[in-house]
């Protein structure tokens, strides 16, 4: 039951509220059975007591994700529409990975109280929703070549950079191993030996690429200023001094259009997708048979 159609330009999944509950009423059903659930000094809270508050919280909000899914899997059953396993696991590697990882991405959801199986259900839910409402949406090509005019600084790729670096924490040890690199020593053996930065020293101090904005301004202002194969002075940040040696340049590209017509149709899609969902939903509640108790 998600609360909005993924977007797959980059929105992650949101884990609502609404699973977190869904795991603390799964966790109350199992204990229907006990009456007394705790004690304190003597006196009993029993399951009603606890069944009362989460229906007053939550209640509410859990019945209408349940009507809201429930609607849609009976409009996808009437026009034969279903997800298959692969389709699901497919999405859910997406989110994974949209998290760093399947141990990041668990580690998140577990302390939500969430399980990877409400998170699939949710994919199901999400993906037949998709299927069911995408054939009723147009895009027009003026509304993609719209779109890329009032976007196309996001299409652009922006300068980049490959640096190494030696970081070491104080100035003098900084100009030390500059003077070293000016009688010709080697920048790669020289990090491994004195660079503090213990995730690059054993590389050599490599960076990689990176583009304006990645990195400390204090660093990048002269990372970006270097021709290939300088090497910097010493450069002041809060991590200490840093010595620079850019290996590559890439220009910026500027965005084409024609380049970038399947990611623009995409985004236009999950645009549409939302605002389609919303109303189909209303519409679905409107026409359905639906009673409280």
């Amino acid at each position: 039951m998600l609360a909005k159609l993924k977007s797959r330009n980059g929105m992650m999944y949101a884990l609502t509220g609404v699973l977190i509950v869904a795991s603390i009423i799964v966790l109350t059903l199992i204990l229907m059975n006990k009456d007394a659930i705790a004690e304190v000094n003597g006196e009993v809270i029993n399951q009603n007591e606890l069944n009362k508050i989460l229906n007053e919280t939550y209640g509410e909000e859990m019945l209408e994700a349940l009507i809201s899914e429930k609607l849609i899997e009976q409009a996808a059953a009437k026009k034969h529409i279903k997800v298959s396993k692969s389709e699901i696991d497919k999405e859910y590697q997406t989110v994974v990975d949209s998290y760093g990882g399947e141990e990041s991405f668990k580690e998140t959801i577990e302390a939500s109280g969430v399980t990877v199986a409400q998170v699939k259900a949710d994919i199901k839910s999400y993906l037949l929703a998709e299927k069911l409402l995408k054939p009723s949406i147009k895009i027009s090509e003026e509304e993609m070549k719209q779109y890329f005019e009032d976007n196309k600084a996001s299409f652009t790729t922006p300068q980049q950079v490959k640096a190494s670096h030696i970081l070491v924490e104080d100035e003098s040890k900084a100009n030390e191993i500059k003077e070293k690199l000016a009688n010709g020593e080697d920048f790669t053996k020289l990090a491994k030996e004195y660079s503090t930065d213990t995730s690059t020293k054993d590389k050599g101090g490599d960076l990689g690429f990176f583009y304006e904005g990645d990195m400390v301004a204090e660093f990048e202002e002269v990372a970006f200023t270097l021709s290939v194969n300088e090497i910097s002075s010493p450069v002041k940040t809060d991590y200490g001094y840093h010595i620079i040696k850019v290996f590559e340049k890439k220009e910026a590209i500027e965005a084409k259009y024609e380049d970038h017509k399947k990611d623009i149709k995409a985004a236009l899609l999950d645009e549409k997708l939302s605002t389609e969902y919303t109303s189909w939903l209303e519409d679905a509640r409107l026409d359905a048979n639906i009673k409280k108790y």
